[in-house]
């Protein structure tokens, strides 16, 4: 077995091995399948961003275009990561919070989407960013291509 592919399937235990998931959380936090560049620090610090608020990933380091396009989310929603979970779309910084909340919900929609790459949004908030917070609003994406918003962050 390749290395990058041993890797990509232990992707959720290395949660368990960095301490950010524990192994019974593990067991029944809901999985989040990630597209990415394989050289995006932000989208590494947003995969953190997820463990430490009870999901489970499985990265994928091959770029997210592909992803992104086939889950539905419209190329100008368009960030640097798109997740699946529980049948939704998580297109860019989405929080976790909201993660939680839209399986929580279930609303008619293709998913959640954080466009461009916000200051202070997870991921974008670690010490290179100097505590700088933009405005930004997290939409919730229907199946037609429009969308509302779904959470402000001011």
């Amino acid at each position: 077995m390749q290395r990058r592919t041993l890797l990509q399937r232990a992707g959720p235990l290395l949660a368990l091995a960095s301490g950010t998931l524990p192994l019974a959380a593990l067991a029944a936090a809901p999985m989040v399948e990630i597209w990415k560049d394989p050289n995006c620090g932000c989208c590494q610090d947003w995969v953190l961003h997820l463990h430490k608020n009870g999901l489970a990933t499985r990265v994928h380091d091959e770029g997210n275009n592909a992803a992104r396009a086939r889950l539905g989310i419209p190329a100008k929603l368009g960030s640097c990561h798109t997740g699946l979970v529980g049948g939704y779309a998580i297109e860019g910084h989405v929080p976790a919070r909201e993660v939680h909340r839209l399986l929580k919900e279930k609303p008619k929609a293709v998913g959640l989407a954080v466009p461009g790459m916000p200051i202070g949004s997870p991921g974008m908030d670690g010490p290179a960013y100097g505590n700088q917070r933009d405005a930004y609003d997290v939409l919730l994406v229907l199946a037609d291509g429009s969308t509302r918003v779904y959470q402000s962050y001011r």
